[in-house]
């Protein structure tokens, strides 16, 4: 890659904070930038506007989807911003550009009843069932990532209380509250299902496998896709999507937009109000249904 991206990489690390995958992320994006300006420029500090449209164009007729090319857009948009910052360019090629409405997708979530069914799907009489059922219930019950979910240590929680603390992105530290089922299936679970998973090994981490290790973000998507197909659930599901939910089913519930950011560790709260859109598709949904004159 050309030096001045590695320069970008290297303060998005030290400066801002990201994490390694945010990283990683912004790399592959910036190398794709890369390779699409060989044809049209020098360096990156030669891209005009014109260039960074026809980008922009360029990944939504590959088929990329909306979210990676809205992602894409913002590693090149920050690239920038940094090279006029340092100074190496005076004027921002990115600026004014805006993603267009429809680049904006509103995230899938499963209704309370289909949570309920997949977070009973477990078979809980063994250890491992018992595990997952206590990553569904905690994972519903805070809104966590899923690399927060995995990396949870033991000694981060208080279940005398009923809090976690939770080191999330940016190593941000945030407290997140849980029910009192979510706490009782977590005491279930340390009490008998983690002891014998572990068989005498000993680990910071929450959650185990039968290898006494920790469970990795790609381990417990596979798990999720399991127990969606067992409950008879078929929509389109990651464990993205039960944080989507906890969100949603929060603000149909009353609860503030603010409290909402906080627990989702969210640093702007217009990453928050995407969900009042998901309230506001699903009013649309029942008008058009039930109104004589919809």
């Amino acid at each position: 890659m050309q030096p001045l991206v590695e320069e970008f990489l290297d303060y998005i690390v030290v400066e801002k904070g990201l994490s390694k995958n945010s990283v990683d992320a912004y790399r592959r994006d910036l190398v794709k930038f890369e390779g699409f300006l060989k044809s049209r420029c020098e360096d990156v500090m030669d891209a005009r506007r014109e260039d960074i449209i026809f980008f922009m164009t360029n990944l939504r007729e590959s088929g990329l989807s909306s979210r990676s090319t809205a992602r894409s857009m913002v590693a090149v948009r920050m690239l920038y911003r940094f090279l006029k910052a340092e100074r190496y360019i005076e004027a921002l090629p990115t600026e004014n550009i805006e993603l267009p409405r429809s680049f904006r997708t509103l995230p899938d979530v499963l209704s309370p009843e289909e949570v309920e069914r997949l977070i009973k799907t477990p078979e809980t009489k063994e250890p491992i069932g018992m595990r997952d059922r206590a990553m569904f219930e905690l994972l519903y019950a805070t809104g966590l990532r899923v690399s927060e979910l995995v990396g949870v240590e033991v000694n981060r929680l208080n279940l005398e209380v009923g809090f976690l603390v939770v080191l999330g992105k940016g190593s941000k530290e945030r407290v997140v509250p849980m029910g009192e089922i979510a706490m009782d299936w977590i005491k279930g679970y340390i009490r008998s299902a983690r002891v014998k998973t572990l068989k005498g090994r000993e680990s910071n981490f929450l959650f185990v496998t039968a290898r006494g290790g920790s469970m990795t973000r790609q381990g417990f998507w596979k798990i999720v896709k399991k127990y969606a197909l067992k409950a008879g659930i078929y929509k389109k599901i990651t464990p993205h999507t039960l944080r989507h939910s906890f969100a949603t089913h929060l603000l149909e519930g009353g609860a503030d937009l603010r409290s909402v950011q906080t627990m989702l560790g969210h640093a702007d709260i217009a990453t928050t109000q995407i969900y009042t859109h998901i309230n506001s598709e699903r009013l649309k949904k029942i008008y058009k249904q039930f109104h004589p004159r919809a």
